[in-house]
């Protein structure tokens, strides 16, 4: 359906079993594109507990599901903080498949919440340097290797519904997938000459492991019960339902794909109307 077949795609964050970045992988592989699953693998200390990240062993979970789609897949541990760490793992993937044709930017921290006013300094760091630097490594990267090649790219950015509207207890996450977009925009402006194309996907809320996660956050500091909390999230939603992985999955698959050629610089949001701008 999208024309992925035999290309090449690399997507952050994807470790975790039920997760965004899983989904995504296996409706890339299902497109016939081979992928690339990376995530940091270890856990790195209290803000990066194995809670919260794909580990190795999840990591190779995921690369046999998506060959058991007919494409080549392998993992590649990346910390996508460190510069010399983004450049391995595209180096690694050109190395094994030829070529990057696709950079899906999904990694993010979505987990650490406090009151602004008792926001710590390494706190609003963790999130800006994974959902914000992170990002501008791996487009930064991607984008030398597709210029290289000189046949185009896409590279999409995971953002959120908090790209748009603001969120209590949010205050650096908010600020990551604002400033997400702001990296969309002008990076399309600048790599649309090498026929790069870069757009970004706004979910709202996802029931996934960091979802359950930031469903219990909130539904304590409303003082509500926890089913009762995930109900008052359809009841405001057009659609009348929760989004899904899978939902995130279809849309990245399109912008990837040359149905999307024309199309760069947006943030398209995907949740069942719930945001609208």
């Amino acid at each position: 359906m999208y024309n992925l077949k035999g290309k090449t795609a690399i997507v952050t964050g994807s470790g975790r079993i039920d997760g965004i970045g899983e989904a995504i992988i296996l409706k890339l592989a299902e497109e016939g594109c081979n992928v690339v699953i990376t995530d940091i693998g270890t856990s790195k200390g209290e803000q990066f507990s194995e809670e919260h990240i794909g580990t190795t062993d999840d990591m190779e979970t995921i690369v046999k599901k998506a060959k058991n789609k007919g494409v080549n897949a392998m993992a590649i541990v990346c910390d996508v903080r460190f510069e010399d760490q983004v450049t391995n793992l595209v180096q690694k993937t050109r190395e094994a498949f030829g070529s990057i044709d696709i950079m899906v930017n999904n990694a993010g921290v979505g987990y650490i919440m406090e009151p602004f006013t008792e926001f710590k300094e390494e706190s609003w760091d963790a999130v800006l340097d994974v959902n914000l630097k992170g990002t501008f490594l791996c487009s930064k990267h991607a984008a030398i290797q597709m210029i290289k090649q000189g046949k185009g790219g896409a590279i999409i950015n995971i953002a959120s519904q908090a790209a748009k509207s603001g969120f209590p207890y949010a205050a650096a996450y908010t600020s990551s997938k604002h400033g997400m977009i702001g990296l969309t925009r002008s990076n399309a402006v600048e790599l649309g000459q090498y026929k790069i194309r870069v757009n970004a996907v706004c979910p709202n809320h996802i029931t996934t492991g960091l979802g359950h996660w930031q469903n219990k956050f909130f539904s304590d500091k409303l003082g509500l019960d926890y089913n009762d909390y995930l109900q008052s999230i359809v009841d405001k939603n057009p659609l009348k339902r929760t989004g899904l992985v899978e939902d995130i999955a279809k849309a990245v698959a399109f912008l990837a794909s040359d149905q999307a050629d024309y199309i760069t610089g947006e943030a398209m949001n995907v949740s069942g109307g719930e945001e609208y701008h």
